[in-house]
């Protein structure tokens, strides 16, 4: 196999560090599984962050969701560890992580945590004519 899951996530300096700017990253294809039954929980992750210094390498964040394919996890749990996993490896201004999980048991479940670095405020919106 070429590649395999892996927990480390690499980075890269940001090219325009001076300017916010919204970075947006949708895994379609996340799966864990249920820490009860052991049956796969799929999920749609969206990420969203204002870099600082350093942005993510989109093939390690590959290799890091892939890593959670054969671990159990509550719902809650393991988006807030998505997300720590990040903050800690690229230090944003801003980020939020969106876990929108498919039907279990009739219910659907969407997780939304987020990170603010302290003293960041995001600017206001630009309403144009």
């Amino acid at each position: 196999m070429p590649s395999a899951p892996s927990r480390d996530l690499e980075t890269f300096p940001n090219p325009e560090p001076a300017r916010d700017y919204t970075i947006r990253v949708r895994v379609p294809e996340f799966t864990c599984l249920c820490p009860k039954t052991g049956q796969p929980d799929f999920a749609e992750l969206t990420l969203e962050y204002v870099p600082e210094a350093h942005c993510v390498e989109l093939k390690s964040l590959k290799l890091y969701v892939w890593s959670f394919r054969d671990e159990g996890a509550f719902h809650e749990a393991v988006t807030n560890r998505i997300l720590s996993d990040l903050v800690a490896a690229i230090e944003p201004r801003f980020m939020r992580l969106t876990a929108e999980f498919n039907v279990r048991g009739g219910i659907y479940t969407t997780v939304v945590a987020e990170h603010r670095a302290p003293g960041w405020q995001a600017r206001a919106p630009v309403q144009l004519p």
